[in-house]
This record gives C-alpha cells, sequence and structure tokens, in this order.
C-alpha cells in the first residue's frame, strides 16, 4: 500500500487538530495554548506546554504549528521553544489599549495639570516598557512618544519600576536576557550597582531617571498596585532637566501617589468585573 501523500497528511493534521477533545472545541484548545504562552515568564518547549495545557503530544505540536503559521507564537533560535508571536503580541497591545478608558485619560489629564509636565502609564512588555497611554504638557520643548511606544527597563524610570517588583529569579533572568547597554554616560552598566539602585526603589517606592536613556531628560515614577500589592503598571512624569531637577521631581511625587493609587482603583475594579 503507498504512503500518503503530503496533502493527505496535511489534511489529516487538521482534522486531528479541530476534532474536539473531551467535548472541548478546537478553539478552547488553541486558546489555552496561547494563554498558556501568554502568561509564561519565559519561553516554553513542546513538553512543557503538553503538561501545562493537558493534551497528546501530537495535538499540541499540530496546535503550536498552525498557531506559529498564522504568527501568534515563534520558535525561539534553536526552534525548541516557543514564545509569542508578532500577532499575539499586538493583539495584546490592542487589548490593553482598549482598556485605557477615559477615567483613567482623565486621571493622568489631571496630573499633568498639577505638575506641569508630561505624564504617561506603562506597563511591562517582555523586556521592556510599554507605552499604554501619555498626556503631553504643553511646553515646547518636550519629548514625543506614541501610545505602544516601547522603551528599555533599566534606563527608565518606568523600568526601573518594573525590575525593583519582580522576585530574584525573574530579575536574574530579564537582565541576563537584555542586559544593561549604555544608552548614555549616565546608565548604570554594572550589575552591582543596579541591584543597589533596584533596593533602594523598593524600599522608597518611587524611581529616578537622571538622564539614563536620554542626555537631557529626566524622569521620576511610581508603582500601580493590584490589590494584593503586585505592581500591574506605572505612572510617571519627566521632562527636560533645564526644568526638571530631582528637587523638582520630588515634589510632584504626592501628586504621582496619588494618581497611581486612582489608577489602582480602576484597574482593580476593572478585574472584579
Amino acid at each position: 500500500m503507498r504512503g500518503k501523500s503530503d496533502l493527505m497528511e496535511r489534511q489529516d493534521a487538521v482534522i486531528e487538530a479541530v476534532r474536539p477533545a473531551s467535548g472541548s472545541p478546537v478553539v478552547s484548545r488553541a486558546l489555552t495554548v496561547i494563554e498558556t504562552l501568554a502568561g509564561a515568564m519565559q519561553p516554553l518547549a513542546l513538553p512543557e506546554i503538553c503538561a501545562l495545557v493537558h493534551l497528546p503530544k501530537a495535538t499540541t505540536h499540530r496546535l503550536c504549528q498552525q498557531l506559529e503559521s498564522l504568527g501568534y507564537l515563534v520558535r525561539e533560535p534553536g526552534g525548541r521553544s516557543y514564545a509569542p508571536g508578532p500577532r499575539l503580541v499586538r493583539m495584546g497591545f490592542d487589548v490593553m489599549r482598549s482598556a485605557v478608558t477615559a477615567e483613567r485619560h482623565g486621571i493622568l489629564a489631571a496630573l499633568v495639570e498639577q505638575v506641569g509636565e508630561t505624564c504617561n502609564f506603562t506597563t511591562l512588555a517582555g523586556h521592556e516598557v510599554l507605552y499604554l497611554d501619555r498626556v503631553e504638557a504643553r511646553w515646547p520643548l518636550r519629548l514625543h512618544f506614541d501610545m505602544g511606544s516601547r522603551v528599555p527597563i533599566h534606563c527608565t524610570a518606568s523600568g526601573k519600576i518594573f525590575v525593583a517588583a519582580m522576585k530574584p529569579t525573574e530579575r536574574r533572568r530579564i537582565l541576563d536576557a537584555a542586559g544593561l547597554p549604555p544608552y548614555t554616560p549616565h546608565t548604570i552598566t554594572a550589575r552591582d550597582r543596579f541591584d543597589a539602585e533596584l533596593e533602594q526603589i523598593a524600599r522608597q517606592g518611587y524611581s529616578l531617571d537622571r538622564e539614563e536613556f536620554l542626555l537631557g531628560m529626566g524622569a521620576i515614577a511610581v508603582p500601580v498596585r493590584a490589590a494584593d500589592g503586585a505592581v500591574l503598571a506605572a505612572v510617571a512624569c519627566h521632562a527636560p532637566t533645564v526644568r526638571f531637577k530631582v528637587e523638582e521631581a520630588m515634589s510632584y511625587l504626592p501628586h504621582l501617589m496619588t494618581a497611581a493609587r486612582k489608577l489602582s482603583k480602576t484597574l482593580i475594579e476593572r478585574a472584579a468585573h
């Protein structure tokens, strides 16, 4: 008997992938794989995915292949592990952007009116900081970043907030992958000095960017927390250093913390519903 043609094998693979498992439709299984990869703190190998989604290896492999072909997953160099693909990352950003309600934008706008400088609302996206919302101050000299912009995690005020809140193993993995590349002469590039900076941030509850990302620009950021205290996002204020000294930045701290509590409340209320 002749072997199956490539077309027949592909058809069989599709039939197996869409066949319900234990009464669950294929959409549910595919979403489970996507959710698992999206929630993982690192790329996952096929056996790890199988164990987490409770599906046979052959079925999981076919699902991952199909999701990879659609751009929802990508294989890491070496081809042994899967990570969220560009289409999934874009979907995540679109979801986060839709979650920026008028209420949150209003909180950010009110903060800008209080401090007189540009403020932004950010979250962690892999090894980078993602801008979810931003309100510009009315100054001719300012830095423009659109929603969806990404900036480094190790040399920005928001980024250091996120790293300072990480568990040691997660922090080590992130820093090993991203490194501490110099963006300006002020960027902290020594791991021991950076660790000391993070410890101070964790104690004091805010972070400063002293021209570490861009020369002539400074920033201050505070965490936006979940009900259990976990850091979900950050709210930051930045401006050219000609009018943004550390002393001035510290005077903005009460306003930033009030805004962070208000933003935290909107996130907690949304999660409750």
